[in-house]
């Protein structure tokens, strides 16, 4: 695990015991899930990739724009050839389970 890692998942257990015990409220829990969430990108294949973008109804060249990438990458990832790296992975994390209206 990576140090960083290791960080928030400390300070997520300790704020989920602080929820736990009422010292912290839903909404900052919340935030605090959120995060703790979001380095917990999964890496995505291919298809997964490829449903994401079908399900958004998204062309590769505007989600590349999105992700802030080159349209080039989001076709290579959809064939394989490639894998989205770490920051791609958290963004498409966040349109898998945000929406679009995340990233607009």
């Amino acid at each position: 695990m990576k140090k960083q890692s290791r960080i928030i998942e400390e300070i997520y257990e300790s704020m989920r015991d602080l929820h736990a015990a009422g010292v912290v409220g839903d909404r900052e829990m919340d935030e605090v899930a959120s995060i703790h969430d979001s380095y917990k990108a999964p890496q995505y294949s291919a298809d997964m990739v490829k449903d994401l973008r079908r399900k958004l109804n998204l062309t590769q060249v505007s989600l590349a724009s999105m992700l802030n990438t080159s349209a080039s990458s989001v076709q290579q990832w959809e064939q394989g050839a490639k894998k989205p790296g770490g920051s791609s992975c958290k963004l498409l994390h966040l349109l898998e389970r945000k929406g679009l209206s995340a990233l607009l």
